[in-house]
């Protein structure tokens, strides 16, 4: 029973972590009633985490190889329970995307130490059960967000999906201090810095502009100035990378076809898979008249079947190839996507289900499967790297398939509606537009909109698919060959 308090620790760390990055989505709309919040005000409320746990994420790899992995952990939580008060506290929406953003520090903190922790205490069959453990509960703190967000903002309020961190943190820190210890990465290495601001640019100001592109067009000063500096904060990043002695990235893996494939399929797996999300809760809820727990319920056709597929898939196809599951798993979530294009203005929820059991099926096939393809198409030494190389572009592909959905759901509704009341239905202002819509307009742009942003999900998913197909063209035992390493060599690489 003691060998597995450790794992026990790190575990509620993790879920608690990656529940956050859906739990906020069925609050949407309850945040912005109360805090009077614009649409790119929510956007910013969900990109504002995944963004700073992508841009941190592999630095604060480095960080704990130097400073000690499980002082970085229990910083990371810390700085997470402070922030989720701040969230809990907020008073308007620019203090909960930046209390938000603090929370994705932490969790970058959290996320990078936690297969390399358990990679120092396991070894054997205990190193592959606790890899199991890990990923059975990363799976069902995806599952259980929407729902447990629901639960909370239709029982004591939204701002209690922040509050309930708290006493968590607290328990994780106190397993972790008792149950886990310190353990660092090899001598000598040092934290790059420049690539982490570099790389933080280039997010921060490429999702920045495809959110203004929402607001102002995508030919307005601000956002052709914020795609520019994202455009020089990757060429700096680039020129970074090529003189530092420790990159957080190495380019030369660039050079090889399989792992740019995966890194591809990563990124288009987060943002196509969950991206439009955020806008099928604000619909269900201030279109549809569902509450918070019903609107989270929606979303159980694709998590109860990805969490079915990923049991039985890890079972029956041990050893398959990653182009076939990674690539076939992306085409059916961008068929899934195309599936739930049915909808129009008296469409219920209902019509969406067999597109979503789709896209879970998808999932339940690429989510197991993603970081083994990747470690498997490097060298071993390279294998943390890789792992937290795809850790960081699924949030980007989260985060940009967020804004960017959105433009594209606006952009459609200002077919039939005025931009401002557009911007207002696409924000969860439905019931405000209702003196001057009718119920059917409302409902006709919504549905539009909805329609315009799976299709292109859909495709985007379709092509990230055969990308996956044609450039993953490892050997079959090389996913055996390098599988033990994610937690042997997770910690990513500064």
């Amino acid at each position: 029973m003691r060998a597995w308090k450790p794992l026990t620790a790190v575990c509620l760390s993790t879920f608690m972590l990656l529940v956050d990055v859906t739990i906020v989505v069925v609050a949407l709309p309850d945040m912005a009633r109360s805090l009077h919040a614009s649409l790119s005000d929510l956007q910013w409320v969900v990109d504002g985490y995944a963004l700073a746990l992508a841009a941190l994420l592999l630095a604060a790899g480095a960080a704990a190889d130097v400073l000690g992995r499980r002082r970085v952990h229990v910083a990371g939580v810390v700085v997470f329970a402070v922030a989720s008060l701040m969230c809990g506290l907020a008073s308007g929406p620019g203090t909960l995307v930046a209390a938000r953003a603090v929370q994705g520090m932490g969790a970058a903190g959290m996320f990078a130490t936690t297969l390399p922790l358990l990679g120092s205490l396991y070894q054997g069959r205990q190193r592959s059960a606790a890899l199991g453990v890990w990923g059975a509960v990363s799976g069902v703190a995806a599952a259980v967000g929407p729902a447990l967000g629901g639960l909370l903002t239709e029982g004591p309020g939204w701002r209690w999906i922040f509050f309930v961190n708290l006493p968590v943190s607290v328990a994780a820190v106190w397993m972790t201090l008792r149950a886990v210890p310190e353990s660092r990465g090899a001598h000598g290495r040092r934290i790059d810095w420049a690539g982490t601001v570099m790389i933080a640019g280039f997010a921060g100001g490429t999702t920045y502009a495809v959110v203004r592109a929402g607001e102002n067009g995508w030919t307005a000063s601000v956002t052709l100035g914020s795609f520019t500096v994202a455009a020089l904060a990757l060429v700096c990043f680039v020129l970074v990378e090529l003189r530092s002695t420790h990159p957080l990235l190495d380019l030369s893996l660039l050079g090889k076809p399989a792992f740019v494939g995966v890194l591809a399929g990563a990124f288009a797996f987060s943002g196509v898979a969950f991206g439009v999300t955020p806008y099928l809760a604000i619909w269900t809820q201030t279109v549809l008249g569902m509450s918070p727990v019903r609107g989270g319920l929606t979303l159980l056709p694709l998590t109860v079947a990805a969490m079915v597929v990923a049991i039985l898939g890890g079972r029956l196809l041990h050893g398959a190839p990653a182009r076939l599951t990674v690539g076939g798993g992306l085409l059916l979530i961008g068929t899934g996507a195309l599936c739930q294009r049915v909808l129009d203005a008296g469409s219920g929820w209902t019509a969406l289900i067999p597109g979503l059991v789709v896209v879970g099926i998808g999932t339940g096939f690429v989510s197991p499967s993603v970081a083994g393809a990747a470690l498997a198409s490097v060298p071993p030494e390279r294998a943390g790297m890789a792992g937290g190389a795809v850790n960081t572009v699924r949030q980007l592909g989260y985060a940009l398939g967020v804004a960017a959905f959105g433009t594209v759901l606006t952009s459609r509704m200002r077919d039939t509606l005025p931009r401002d009341a557009a911007h207002t239905l696409a924000s969860g202002g439905a019931g405000a537009l209702r003196r001057g819509f009718s119920e059917h307009a409302l409902r006709t742009a919504f549905a539009s909109g909805l329609d315009a942003a799976l299709l292109v999900a859909g495709v985007a998913g379709v092509i990230a698919g055969t990308l996956v197909l044609v450039l993953v063209r490892q050997p079959e035992n090389a996913v055996t060959r390098t599988a033990p390493q994610p937690l042997k060599e997770s910690v990513p690489r500064g």
